[in-house]
Order: C-alpha cells, then structure tokens, then sequence
C-alpha cells in the first residue's frame, strides 16, 4: 500500500515519469540483451554448454563494473548526466545492431567470436554507468523530502523492467526458433534492444542538457584520490565489526547463489533437455527466471514484516536457514516444477537478506563513509557471485543436478548462518536493531 501510494505521489511529477520511463526501457534492454548472450553462449543446438561457458558470461555480465565502477564517479560529478543518458544508450543501440550483425553470420570462429564478446563485455559495462547517471540524478527530478519514498520504488521498478525485457526475448527465442535458425532468433533478440536502447536514448534527450545535474562540477578529484578512498573505505570497516560482518555475510551468500544459479543453468538445458532442445530448455530457463524474480520484488513487502517481529539480527540468520530447508526440500528433489517452486522462495529470501545489509549499512556507517564502503559493497556483491560460478564449474557435474551437491549447497548455509549467530553474539543483537525498523 505505502509504495502504490509513493508511486501514485510521485507520477505527478513530469521529471519523475520521464526518469522512470528511461529506467523501465534501458533495463528492458538490457534483459533483452543478456537473454540474447545466454541464448548464444549457453543454447546452441549443435553443443551443451558447461559450467565454465555460464561463468564466462556472468563474469562478462557483473565484473567489469566491479573493476571500473569506482572511478565512474569521476565523470558523473564531472559531466551532464544527461548526455550520459543519451550517449551511452546510443552507443549500446549501435553495439547491440553490431552484434546481431555479427550472431546472423554465426560468430562461431574467431575473430568474429571474440570481437562479439568484447562487444558485449563493453555494452554490460556501460548498463552500470548509466543505472549510476541515473541514481545520482534522481534527487533532479523530485523534492529532497521525496527522496527516501523514490529510492525505495526504484528498485523494484528496475527489475520490473529487465523482466519485460527476458519475457519478450525469451519468447522471441522460443517462437522464432520454430521457423528459423536459432541464432537468426538470436539476431532478432539483439535488433529489439537495439530499439529499446534507441528508445531509453530519445526519452533521455526530453531533459534539458544541465537538469539532471551536476548542478556544481567538481573537478578535484583524481583517480589516485578514488583508489586512496577505497582503501580508506576497508579501513573504516575495521572499526565496525557487527557491518564488516554483513558484508562477509552477503558475500557467503553470494557465493552459495552462484552455485545455485549455475547447477539451475546447466540443470535446465542439460539435464531435463536433450542437446537439440533449445527451446524446451529456453522455455524452462525464462520460467526459472520469472519466478525467481518474482521473489525479488515481493521481497520489499515481506523483510520490513520480518524484522518488525524478529529484529535485523534474528532476521538474517533466520533467511539462511529458511534457505537452507528449501534448497533441499523441494530444491533438491530433481524435478523442474519442484526447482522452479524452490526458485521462488530462494530468490525472495536471497533479495531480503540482501535488503537486510543493505540496512545495516545505511544505520552504521558515517554519512562521509557511505560511498566508499558501498563501493566496497558492490565489489564484493558481484565478485562473490562471479567467484561462485567459479567454483560450481569445479564442483559440479556437466548436467548440474545432483542430489549431494544441493544438500551439500543447504549444509553450507547452515554454516554460514552457524558462523554469523557466533561472530555477532560477540556485539549483541541491539547493534543490528538499532536504525533498521524494528519495531
């Protein structure tokens, strides 16, 4: 109810539609966009993809921005965001045409292959530049007292949106692949980003040149500055063990998800599908993703209920345990009906435990540290998920799924929650209540 009323508030407000609009098909696109590197890398019909191939991808999807992300601080404070809007998305709308370019020849070889991969390495690169244009620019389009309520709605809507964008490329993929070649199905998926990009573009150029700020450029700061700051950021965790904790918390479960993820994968098109059935698989695959995702953005009403009635604390080591029975019942029953009801929930508890540190954070860290430690958040976030699909190709067999390992994945959470309840008893569960909602 708070946020349809938020929502309702804040669509008065001209600014406020427009940015929203730019959110909704930039990350439209961009579901599109990582269907069509999925669908290329992972469902080919002539071979079945194993766990390093998904790894390739994740790392291609999620570490780039880890590394650069820093140091887009430098151009955000320096340059218009909005010609940022505008220019990266044109620039994505060009590689996204390049690419489905190079997918209907078959890319297959090398050097189209790894001029195809470069490619998308740069256009996933850019998806966090912009989504940073966009966050540092929002307070332009609402007022200050607005700013918690449109913070909040974002990020619900920003998954909302890449969910439109998986929907229409999955089933462009499991469509066209009846009555032409996979990968000219592929090139279709590309060509729709391309226009969503081009779309998120236009919206973009309805702001003025300076309105989404900086209203004062700062031209300051160096990059040697920034890599002191991150250092600076390790350094201030030290004197909050209760955060430092949470973060190793969130990237224990990082870690675990990215296991879970890539057994799911390579579950779905090798285990329950033959070689040459792509689009079961595909159909199979979106399903997963649909519903997971669903419990990522039913997360936002069900974490403030549970930490009003069993504070922060008791709240996160309650989700890894809650996570652990469902991995193996009925997350290990190996049955994609019974995996994708799983999904669900897995999905909701990984998002709410995120939420959780997320609040943690924001409660104990000093405002003049915020930005350095959420640097430092955000690597860790998406290295461990990375670093996760590392280690399930080393762990796991070629179709995915076996009994063992997700039992194994459930005793892993145990012990993650095990190793929290012991490290935090040590500061006493008020640290974690305190600021974070508890009634």
């Amino acid at each position: 109810m708070a946020f349809n009323e938020g929502l309702r508030r804040l669509w008065r407000l001209p600014r406020f539609r427009r940015i929203l609009g730019v959110r909704v098909s930039t990350q439209a696109a961009d579901g599109t966009l990582q269907v069509g590197l999925a669908s290329y890398v992972l469902l080919s019909p002539e071979q079945q993809p194993d766990a390093w191939s998904i790894a390739m991808v994740l790392a291609i999807t999620m570490l780039p921005f880890s590394v650069i992300g820093p140091f887009v601080s430098l151009a955000l404070d320096r340059w218009p965001r909005q010609r940022i809007l505008v220019g990266t998305d044109g620039l994505r709308c060009l590689i996204a045409l390049m690419v489905g370019v190079l997918v209907w020849g078959g890319a297959r070889q090398n050097p189209a292959h790894i001029s195809l991969l470069l490619l998308l390495l740069v256009a996933m690169s850019l998806n966090r530049f912009l989504l940073a244009a966009l966050t540092a620019g929002l307070e332009h389009t609402i007022d200050r007292r607005e700013y918690l309520t449109a913070s909040s709605i974002m990020p619900v809507i920003g998954p909302l949106g890449m969910m439109i964008g998986v929907v229409i490329a999955a089933a462009v993929r499991v469509i066209g692949g009846h009555w032409m070649p996979v990968h000219h199905a592929d090139t279709v998926i590309f060509c729709i980003s391309a226009v969503l990009f081009a779309l998120s573009a236009l919206l973009g150029t309805r702001f003025g040149r300076d309105e989404l700020g900086p209203t004062a450029p700062d031209t300051s700061r160096t990059a040697s500055q920034i890599l002191h700051g991150i250092v600076d950021g390790f350094g201030h965790l030290r004197q909050l063990p209760h955060v430092s904790a949470g973060l190793g918390l969130i990237g224990a479960q990082r870690l675990l998800f990215g296991v879970y993820s890539v057994a799911m994968m390579l579950g779905f098109r090798n285990y329950f599908h033959a070689k040459a059935e792509v689009n079961a698989a595909m159909g199979d695959m979106a399903v997963w993703g649909v519903v997971m995702g669903a419990g990522f953005v039913l997360s936002a009403a069900f974490m403030p209920r549970v930490v009003r009635i069993l504070g922060m604390r008791a709240s996160l080591i309650g989700l890894l345990v809650a996570t652990a029975v469902v991995q193996v019942l009925p997350g290990a029953m190996l049955n994609r009906w019974s995996l994708i009801v799983a999904s669900f929930f897995i999905g909701l508890f990984a998002q709410s435990l995120k939420a959780g540190v997320d609040t943690v954070c924001q409660a104990h860290i000093d405002d003049a540290y915020k930005g350095r430690v959420f640097i430092v958040y955000d690597m860790i976030y998406n290295a461990m998920f990375v670093g996760g699909a590392a280690l399930a190709a080393l762990v796991l067999p070629v179709h995915g799924l076996s009994h063992p390992r997700l039992i194994g994945l459930a005793v892993a959470y145990l012990l993650v929650a095990g190793l929290f309840a012991m490290i935090t008893s040590r500061h006493g569960s008020s640290l974690y209540d305190r600021g974070t909602g508890r009634a």
